[in-house]
């Protein structure tokens, strides 16, 4: 078996327009899903009452139940129970909004609890605002502490997101796919976007190795 060069020049467009869609519902994934991720973590920091329970429940229930069982339960109960009527990517863009708010609360959470708890201290003895308080001690040592651990999350959302080729939506996967059973060029489709999925990915995965070595040595010295 040969690889075909000429079978990805004849229909590397339709390639690109999976790109593009990947690339769309992520971001709205990561839109919608990070306002979630504000609501949960505040209620999973208030520590108590009807809101930390529902935040703890909701965060729980979405990191732990397979990407591609939530694609198929937003896609194929959700309207169902509520009379929706959805396409595929906006099922999808749902489905990946609420991994991304589960996932990306507990991120938030973690960042914002290794503030320094006593400049946290000096500040509220000092009387600062609340606001102030977290304006500029809170948010930008965890903003800066979390982005690592975010960029990761970012390669698992970009590896979801080829899940959803199992519903239909014409992202780099499901593209692949049907140039394959038109052309029969699995092969080079497939290994197409094998590439693309690293070039995505890899300078990700670098910057991560980067800021966790970064985190290494400011910790040993």
């Amino acid at each position: 078996m040969t690889f075909d060069l000429n079978a990805l020049q004849a229909d590397y467009p339709l390639l690109f327009e999976g790109l593009l869609v990947t690339l769309r519902i992520v971001g709205y994934s990561i839109v919608f899903g990070a306002i979630g991720s504000v609501v949960l973590c505040m209620g999973k920091l208030s520590g108590k009452g009807p809101g930390y329970r529902v935040a703890v429940f909701i965060i729980d229930f979405f990191r732990t139940i397979p990407e591609v069982v939530l694609i198929f339960w937003v896609y194929s109960c959700l309207p169902l129970l509520f009379g929706l009527r959805m396409s595929a990517e906006v099922s999808g863009v749902v489905a990946l909004s609420l991994f991304v708010a589960a996932n990306v609360a507990e991120i938030l959470r973690a960042g914002i609890l290794s503030t320094d708890r006593g400049q946290l201290e000096a500040a509220f003895s000092l009387g600062t605002p609340v606001t102030t308080i977290w304006r500029r001690i809170v948010l930008p040592p965890a903003l800066r502490r979390m982005l690592p651990n975010f960029v990761n999350f970012l390669t698992e959302l970009l590896k979801a997101s080829s899940l959803l080729s199992t519903i239909g939506v014409a992202e780099m996967v499901y593209q692949a796919t049907v140039l394959g059973n038109e052309t029969f060029a699995y092969l080079e489709f497939l290994t197409a976007v094998a590439v693309l999925y690293f070039l995505l990915i890899f300078p990700l995965s670098l910057y991560v190795r980067y800021a966790e070595g970064r985190h290494t040595k400011r910790i040993s010295r």
